[in-house]
């Protein structure tokens, strides 16, 4: 199997648990929400004893695994946050701009070594309705004083050089990062602060002790006061009930050899911004440091049950999908091969925003659900969870954004059923110019969706 370029680089190897011990508090998950709430939590309680457990390595899950954009939208998009939290999207707005720039000036001031550039982002259209629908886009983003500019066909080739490209919407709120560096860092301050950092540690239960919680593994266990579970798509492993709020959508990634400058300059991109495509089934794309092209989306699949596992990790029939859509993208890059190839589960919610919620009594928390978008949003989630622990009255805890549940999914087997029939529904939308048929305009209705 190959793995991600991201996790390539060697880490530092921190032990396993193997033994019983006590802390205040007990987080599960190594990714971006665990090692951001360690971070936010030891920020306002340096004495606290905490302790991060790891199934895996540092990473390991969506973490390591993903494009790499890091967007100030916390809700997947303006147009998705207009719709869904119409009187908070002001200061939700701030929320994510004020969140990006911490991010950016925190691994700058902890020297994290991450290839973070603030490139900017520019959404491409590749048919003719998708420039509409961008020119609409412009229109809301106006309205709310956010700075985009609109690119025609010449333009955008200016910037890159497609014959699908017909043209975009140019943003400066995205940044791309190596994420495999980042949260190799996140772990090293996380470290430095004499947070006890366990990988190899799967947990195995997660129950009531007490006031507090008891987490057990293979060959030890922790007894807290309070737990946060930061599993993201894989948590219905251990809380059951998170399952209802997400759906792990399997997400795939093709990355090319590096390009010699000479292939560079048959395509331009010299700011080298991230960018994705208009469709409803879109593709996400962006020169990674030592200019490979990274090229991933399109084709989300779900398995039924929830499914997930190494097992689904990988899949010949979308890989060999990608390779066609990016050849006829970039006909000029016919000679550049492709090296790497992985995929692995993100987890989306109906409302394509995360969800924030506890269980066993208030002993756990939870975040999850953040829709391909948790490179940045994973710190805002933090943010949330270290309020609820440590300032129940933080005004981020009175926003319907951090308090109200998605519409749930069904379960099996209409869960499968339904996302499908959307799957399938989202597909003919494309082929017929953007028309939405009517299962899509029943969950529209309804404020249901299915992205990733």
């Amino acid at each position: 199997m190959v793995a991600s370029f991201w996790l390539d680089s060697p880490a530092v190897t921190r032990p396993s648990l193997t033994e019983h011990i006590d802390a205040d508090l007990v987080i599960v998950g190594a990714g971006f929400t665990g090692l951001w709430t360690a971070i936010a939590v030891s920020d306002r309680e340096p004495g606290m004893r905490v302790v991060v457990l790891e199934a895996q390595h540092v990473g390991h899950g969506g973490s390591g695994r993903n494009g790499g954009f890091v967007e100030a939208s916390l809700t997947h998009g303006l147009a998705n946050g207009v719709a869904r939290f119409p009187d908070e999207i002001d200061e939700l707005l701030r929320l994510g701009h004020e969140n990006l720039s911490d991010l950016i000036a925190f691994v700058e001031r902890h020297r994290i070594a991450c290839h973070l550039e603030r490139s900017g982002a520019i959404d491409v259209a590749t048919a003719g309705w998708q420039i509409a629908d961008l020119e609409e886009d412009a229109r809301l983003h106006a309205r709310f004083a956010q700075p985009v500019e609109l690119l025609d066909a010449a333009a955008l080739r200016e910037q890159v050089v497609s014959p699908t490209f017909l043209g975009g919407l140019a943003r400066a709120d995205t940044a791309i990062v190596h994420p495999g560096e980042l949260a190799r860092g996140l772990a090293g301050v996380v470290a430095g602060r004499g947070i006890a950092l366990h990988e190899h540690t799967p947990v195995t239960a997660l129950r009531r002790n007490g006031a507090g919680v008891q987490v057990m593994t293979p060959r030890g266990g922790v007894r807290a006061e309070r737990a946060v579970l930061a599993t993201n798509a894989y948590s219905h492993r251990l809380l059951r009930r998170t399952g209802r709020h997400y759906v792990p959508i399997h997400d795939y990634i093709l990355l090319t050899a590096p390009l010699t400058p000479e292939q560079r300059s048959r395509i331009g991109w010299a700011n080298r911004q991230g960018l994705a495509d208009s469709a409803n089934q879109f593709h996400y794309f962006r020169l990674t440091h030592d200019d490979r092209i990274l090229w991933g989306g399109y084709d989300a699949i779900y398995r039924y049950g929830n499914g997930i596992g190494a097992r689904h990790d990988h899949r010949r029939a979308t890989y060999d999908l990608l390779a066609r859509h990016f050849r006829a993208t970039f006909p000029q890059l016919g000679d550049v091969r492709f090296d790497r190839w992985w995929g692995g589960p993100i987890a989306t919610t109906t409302r394509f925003t995360p969800v924030f919620g506890d269980a066993l009594g208030g002993r756990v928390l939870y975040a999850l659900g953040y829709t391909g978008l948790g490179v940045a949003a994973t710190r805002f989630a933090a943010r949330v969870l270290s309020d609820r622990m440590l300032a129940p009255s933080s005004p981020l805890l009175r926003l319907r954004f951090t308090t109200a549940d998605p519409f749930p999914f069904p379960p099996e087997p209409f869960r499968w059923a339904s996302v499908q029939m959307t799957r399938r529904a989202i597909a003919r939308a494309d082929r017929r110019e953007g028309r939405r048929g009517p299962w899509l305009r029943l969950l529209d209705h309804f404020g249901v969706g299915l992205d990733s």
